[in-house]
């Protein structure tokens, strides 16, 4: 009875955590039609989804208060957060949008080794394997352009710190609502670029927006940040840090489809991209299945 009950769950979390990667993937098409920097773009990102939670709080009048030691880890974790997304569009920026996704896919890999550093457990060779596999999968897929230096160096600690705040969130889930986590990392990931732009200089006329900025932002702000942010923790419940961010490699898959089907970018379609494809799938979905021979072996 008990495994009964847990498998409907369990690929209920799987199905939003497919759909929120699939959302994800939709954030490289709209910081490609963005107009302003990076920091800005983060800026407006990050106000406007923590505003929507806000507000969703209130509406539901959902009690989202946390003691102290609680609000301090999420709000600096909210560091992490922030400077994840601005080192990406920087990356993307100085660099191309393949290039970053190379990059990003990283994010396996630094997950198989952190946390069970964090956690002081046993590193896993599976884990690590399949990090490399990803890596190579995405390798194939896009067309690797080795000059663009401080791009790559961008993208790497953009995965980087995207694990980090992931096995974080793996931890704080256990403990608390999602849609908290969320609203509280957000309001720490918009002090801290506030505080950087007001000792930088940045509130200047650069922020300004053209009218398709706008409706581009407010796309980003609810659907692709509060809601996807909420869905991308809550899945924590059932999944470790490794597994949500296995399935997130998925993410430059969608990308790239996406890409093909707004701007037609059919030359991306290669022979390489279906071969990449199908070993980052075979990966994803593989895994568990090679995971649980490998447990049941050492019984």
């Amino acid at each position: 009875m008990v495994g009964t009950s847990q498998k409907p769950g369990l690929n209920k979390n799987l199905i939003i955590l497919h759909f929120t990667v699939f959302i994800w993937g939709f954030t490289s098409i709209l910081g490609k039609l963005i107009h302003v920097q990076s920091v800005y773009l983060v800026w407006y990102r990050v106000a406007i989804a923590f505003v929507t939670l806000f507000l969703y709080f209130k509406f539901n009048r959902t009690d989202f208060k946390v003691t102290r030691n609680p609000f301090l880890k999420l709000f600096f974790t909210g560091a992490l957060v922030g400077g994840h997304w601005i080192l990406f569009f920087q990356a993307i920026k100085l660099s191309t949008v393949s290039v970053t996704l190379v990059c990003l896919s990283s994010l396996t890999l630094f997950t198989a080794v952190f946390e069970p550093l964090i956690n002081k457990t046993k590193i896993s060779k599976l884990e690590v394997l399949s990090g490399l596999l990803i890596i190579s999968g995405i390798f194939l897929i896009f067309k690797f352009e080795t000059h663009y230096t401080l791009g790559i160096v961008l993208g790497l600690l953009s995965a980087a710190f995207a694990s980090l705040f992931a096995i974080i969130n793996s931890k704080q889930v256990k403990q608390r609502e999602a849609p908290v986590i969320a609203f509280y990392e957000l309001m720490g990931a918009l002090f801290w670029i506030t505080l950087y732009l007001l000792f930088t200089g940045g509130f200047n006329s650069e922020m300004k927006l053209i009218p398709s900025d706008i409706g581009y932002l407010i796309i980003l702000g609810t659907v692709c940040t509060s809601l996807a942010y909420v869905a991308g923790v809550s899945v924590m419940k059932e999944f470790s840090a490794f597994r949500v961010a296995l399935i997130t490699n998925l993410e430059p898959v969608y990308g790239i489809v996406m890409a093909f089907i707004f701007f037609n970018e059919m030359d991306k379609m290669t022979a390489g991209f279906w071969v990449g494809a199908l070993i980052i799938l075979s990966t994803i979905f593989l895994f568990p299945f090679a995971q649980k021979r490998i447990a049941a072996r050492k019984k």
